[in-house]
């Protein structure tokens, strides 16, 4: 994939919304992301938040993304309240296949935030900045179907559900079936 020159060379972009700034984490965002992602209906609708939510792992989590995004292999932002700075959540673009020119997104938003709109108004600005920004020519996500409200989100910001796969993934001692969403550039209303 030839990614745009300038997403390998420059600084992970900001990225705004009416309500939103997508920014990158810092280490100083680590014990409000344990505190956020700690709760477990975070980790009980997603793959990777574990619970409880050891001490240090948010910042070892967020040292990994300024290498992730310079090699092109995915970028990570906090979701942030524009009025107060306030972190809410997190979002990416990872998983890039350079050969497939596609990614996949993953999100959570703290619960006092869930049914806002929050999540969907950061997917769309993602989705554009992934399509853009990143060169993608599809982008995928997927959610536990024990989980609609997250395939909600993803079909208000303009992906299409593609199918579902069967005991897909073992989370708490049982397999759970994944729903998969994608979209590709030239369906995008971007």
């Amino acid at each position: 994939m030839n990614l745009n020159p300038d997403f390998q060379r420059t600084e992970q972009h900001t990225l705004e919304t009416s309500r939103l700034i997508l920014r990158p984490l810092t280490l100083e965002d680590g014990p409000t992301i344990k505190q956020l992602a700690g709760d477990v209906r975070i980790a009980k609708t997603t793959l990777s938040v574990p619970h409880p939510y050891p001490d240090g792992l948010a910042e070892e989590w967020i040292s990994t993304h300024p290498k992730t995004f310079q090699d092109g292999r995915g970028v990570v932002f906090g979701i942030c309240m524009k009025s107060s700075k306030v972190l809410i959540g997190c979002i990416s673009i990872d998983g890039i296949s350079k050969t497939h020119q596609r990614g996949e997104v993953g999100y959570w938003i703290g619960c006092d935030y869930w049914n806002q709109g929050y999540c969907t108004e950061a997917l769309k600005v993602l989705i554009s900045f992934g399509f853009e920004n990143m060169n993608l020519n599809k982008i995928t996500s997927r959610h536990m179907a024990k989980n609609p409200a997250s395939g909600k989100v993803m079909l208000k910001a303009g992906m299409k559900q593609e199918g579902l796969l069967k005991d897909d993934c073992f989370r708490y001692g049982q397999f759970e079936d994944s729903v998969v969403y994608g979209l590709l550039r030239r369906d995008a209303s971007i």
